[in-house]
Parts: structure tokens; C-alpha cells; sequence
């Protein structure tokens, strides 16, 4: 059996997958992420450590059960974020996670000196707070102590690897989210970390997603309960690894939207799509010689919770209670969310803008509110699809995954808004753990190839936009991103003081 993690944001889901790619058993440990002023996001690495092991030990047990081992443990992981570490590879400091838009100071100086251009068409992304490689200078710049006892700077499924098995290594597709990659060489640019400041030698050498990096340690076999030698494939990012458990493997599997804490619509493609305005990025898949045009929302899931833990349904199922009063699409009535909770990626690449209900009138209440949310990311995500047609990409369909494509309703929305068919994956909260699964298993020699993916999952509930709803959408995303222009300076202004 393969036991596979994906190494999420709220938490750690651990997945038991038998030879046959048949889903055994399934456990969720959560931890908690620490907000803070300035755009702090952190989270403690030991408590992902303690999620991985709890979890381990759980599943272990549930393959003993059944009389099987687990031959195999491979990963997903949250991307862009940075944990400095010492040569024994324990953590020297909270992890500053994808989340974390601090080094925005850091980001605008190696812009400058590399240029928006060129930085884009070596990485396949805007240089930009949220990735790595800013919050690697920010250390240096504002906590020298601990910068200069650190040996490497490892993302987060890396770090559990490396207290797995005592090897510091990443993989191309996680590699790619950090602004110091380029996807020309596959190496790390020796001219983004000069702009940077950084010697090459704080990141942690690449390998591919399907290598075995090293494997269990005795001590490692002690807290998690995995056999000591137990093999450990490296794994990817959990974007391109979500791609994967989604079945998205080529051109032709069409596009996916995942409803996570981030948010993002994607597609696979043999060469990286760059968008002339750079709406979009490119990451590498966990498929050798295959790439991920993505376009990334911070807040899309996010959203989605915050609207219901301010409004605090009490019901079994509070999502479900609020998106029952959500009645008429609130665009049609002049009400718009921008939902920009935590900054914003995609389209707008600006750490320092805000969210904002904009058009509130005194008979809006509850329903209102929530549905103005729901539209607010589906207008964000189109920019993504958008992007994609501009640039010679047929957008026909899209598949969703993640814990919101439960909701019948929401993908209406959906529909409506993108103007596409849009189907839930059978997969819906396993996708990107299953994807670890079918890398572990082709590490291991368990599965030929990647394809196993394409019969793991099916699409279900295919839901068609309604055109007279789309009609109405389309003048209404154009007053969606008009708002955004006009509070732009606003965002700027407010940021300073």
C-alpha cells in the first residue's frame, strides 16, 4: 500500500491507497495557521510533524489490519512557503507559509534590479510577496540571527521529508512556486537569487517528483509507526499534484478549478502559457516534461469560511444553511464582494489589496451578502479562464475539486459566471492526496505510469450555465472589475498610513 499526505493549509490529509489504486482509508489532523498585522502567516512545522506522525500511525495501523504493509509514503504539499532550517533539519522559526505577504519591501527591490519581464519569462511568474524567495530575503533583512544560522531553506512537504528520512531535496513542480526557478533549465536561476542577494546554496537540490528521497530512519519509525527503510518519494506541490488527482495529465484533459483556502483554475500543457498581461503563471507538473498554467485567487475557499464564521450559522451544516438564503444573484442588484482577503494573486498581483463589499443598500441582509461572496470569487476565477482563451486555450468544460464543489449551487454559479459546463469529480477532498498516491506509486514501481489517475475519479454532476443568467453575468464582471480599479489607490493609500 502507499500511504500519501498532502500537507494542506488547515491541515494534514493522509490517504491509504492499495495496488489496485483503491482508496482503503482516509484521516485528517488539523493545526493551526497565526495570522497577524503587516501580512503575517505562520505556522509551527512541529505541528505538521505531529499531524504527519498521528497520522501515519493510524493508517499503519489500518494496513496491519488488513494484513499489508505500507510499502511507500510520498507527499503534497502547500507551496511558497519557507522554513529555515539548521543542519539537523529542525525548524529555526515558524514557517512563513504561502499566506505570508511581508516581504513586500523585498519583492518591489528584486523586481527592480531584474525587471517584470524577464523575471516572469524565466519563472513563469511575477516576482511577488507571496513566493519563496521574498520571504527568504525578509528573514535576512529583519531577523539577521536567524538567517545566519541557517543552513537551507526547505519548502513545507520538503521539511517533512527531511524528518523523515534526513535528506534535504525538493522536486520541479514546488521548486517552480518559488520565484527562483527557471523552467528553461530546470535549475535554480543563478539570475533571480543575484537580484535577490541569496546564495544558491540555501535551497535544497532538485530532484524528480517520483524519487525516492531517502528512507524512514529509525528514529523517524519510532513517531510515526512506519517500518524502519520504509522508501519516501519526494512528491510535488500540491497545485500541480491536485492537477493530477483530477486526472488533468495533458492538453486534452481540459480545466479544473480547486475550492481550497486559495482558490485557482488550471489546465496541463507541454510548454509554459505566458499571458501577455501576466495574469496568469506557470508551474511544472509532477509529470516529467508537462507544465501547469494556473491562475491563483489568495482567498477562494477562504472567502467562503469567513462569510460564514461572521455570519455564524448554527445549524449542523453552516455552509449549507447560508447558501439556502442566498436567493437572487446579488451582481443583478448592484452588490458585489471583492474578495480579496488576503491580498490577491491572480489577476492583480498586489499584496496590499483589500476585500470590500461595494454597493451595500439597507434592504441587503444575510442572503444577500453570502451570494455576493459566491460571486465575487467566481468573477476572480474568470479572470484565470480569461487569460487562458486570450491566449489560445479552449476552455470547453471545467472539473472542480475541493471541499465547496459539494455545493450543487455554488457550481450553478459557477457555470453561469465562467459561461462553461461545470462538473464535481467524484474525488472531491481526496484529489491532490490521491495524486501523491500515484506519484509514490510510480516512485515505488506499483504503478506503470501517471494514467492510473485518469480511473480513479469520474465527473460527476455536470451542471450547465443558464443563459439568461449568463447574459447578465457578463455585463456585471465587467462592473465587478471596474470597482477593483477605482479602490486600487484606495488599497495603496490605506496600506501606507
Amino acid at each position: 500500500m502507499i500511504l500519501a499526505h498532502d500537507l494542506g493549509t488547515t491541515g494534514n490529509k493522509a490517504t491509504l491507497v492499495d495496488a489496485d489504486g483503491q482508496l482503503v482509508d482516509a484521516v485528517t489532523e488539523p493545526y493551526p495557521v497565526g495570522f497577524g498585522p503587516g501580512g503575517k502567516a505562520e505556522q509551527n512545522p512541529e505541528d505538521w510533524w505531529d499531524a504527519v506522525c498521528r497520522a501515519s500511525r493510524r493508517l499503519a495501523a489500518v494496513a496491519a489490519e488488513r494484513g499489508a504493509t505500507i510499502e511507500g509514503v510520498s507527499f503534497s504539499g502547500q507551496m511558497m512557503g519557507a522554513v529555515a532550517v539548521g543542519p539537523d533539519s529542525r525548524a529555526l522559526r515558524p514557517a512563513m507559509i504561502w499566506a505570508d505577504t511581508r516581504s513586500v519591501a523585498q519583492s518591489a527591490s528584486i523586481l527592480e534590479r531584474i525587471g517584470l519581464e524577464d523575471a516572469y519569462r524565466i519563472t513563469g511568474h511575477r516576482i511577488n510577496a507571496t513566493y519563496t524567495l521574498s520571504k527568504i530575503a525578509w528573514l535576512r533583512d529583519n531577523e539577521p540571527d536567524v538567517f545566519a544560522r541557517t543552513t537551507r531553506v526547505l519548502l513545507p512537504k520538503d521539511y517533512i521529508v527531511a524528518r523523515l528520512t534526513g535528506v534535504q531535496v525538493t522536486d520541479p513542480s514546488d521548486a517552480s512556486g518559488t520565484n527562483a526557478y527557471d523552467q528553461a533549465t530546470g535549475t535554480w536561476s543563478a539570475e533571480v537569487l543575484d537580484a535577490a542577494d541569496l546564495p544558491l546554496g540555501l535551497l535544497p537540490e532538485i530532484q524528480p517528483s517520483t524519487t525516492i528521497a531517502g528512507l524512514v530512519t529509525a528514529d523517524a519509525a519510532v513517531a510515526t509507526g512506519l517500518p524502519v527503510g520504509t522508501p519516501v518519494v519526494i512528491g510535488g506541490g500540491d497545485g500541480p499534484m491536485a492537477a493530477l488527482g483530477a486526472g488533468i495529465i495533458d492538453r486534452s484533459s481540459g480545466a479544473y478549478a480547486y475550492l481550497g483556502s486559495s482558490s485557482w483554475v488550471s489546465i496541463a500543457d507541454e510548454r509554459p502559457v505566458h499571458d501577455p498581461l501576466m495574469r496568469s503563471m506557470t508551474f511544472n507538473h509532477v509529470i516529467p516534461g508537462m507544465f501547469v498554467p494556473t491562475a491563483t485567487m489568495q482567498a477562494g475557499g477562504a472567502s467562503l469560511q469567513w462569510i460564514v464564521d461572521v455570519l455564524s450559522p448554527t445549524g449542523p451544516d453552516r455552509f449549507a444553511e447560508l447558501l439556502e438564503q442566498a436567493g437572487r444573484p446579488a451582481a443583478m442588484d448592484g452588490l458585489f464582494f471583492l474578495p480579496h482577503l488576503l491580498g490577491e494573486r491572480s489577476p492583480y498581483w498586489n499584496p496590499r489589496a483589500r476585500a470590500a463589499f461595494v454597493g451595500l443598500l439597507m434592504h441587503h441582509g444575510r442572503g444577500n451578502m453570502v451570494r455576493a461572496v459566491l460571486e465575487g470569487v467566481a468573477f476572480n476565477l474568470l479572470t484565470g479562464l480569461t487569460a487562458f482563451r486570450e491566449a489560445g486555450v479552449e476552455v470547453g468544460s471545467v472539473d472542480t475539486i475541493g471541499g465547496a464543489s459539494k455545493s450543487a449551487a455554488l457550481l450553478q454559479i459557477f457555470a453561469d459566471v465562467w459561461d462553461v459546463t461545470v462538473s464535481a469529480r467524484t474525488m472531491r477532498d481526496e484529489a491532490t492526496s490521491v495524486g501523491a498516491a500515484v506519484v509514490g506509486g510510480v516512485g515505488i514501481g506499483m504503478f506503470d505510469d501517471f494514467s492510473v489517475a485518469e480511473r480513479w475519479g469520474r465527473r460527476d454532476a455536470a451542471i450547465a450555465p443558464d443563459a439568461e443568467q449568463r447574459d447578465g453575468y457578463r455585463i456585471r464582471y465587467e462592473q465587478f472589475l471596474d470597482a477593483y480599479r477605482r479602490l486600487e489607490p484606495w488599497f495603496e493609500s490605506v496600506s501606507e498610513t
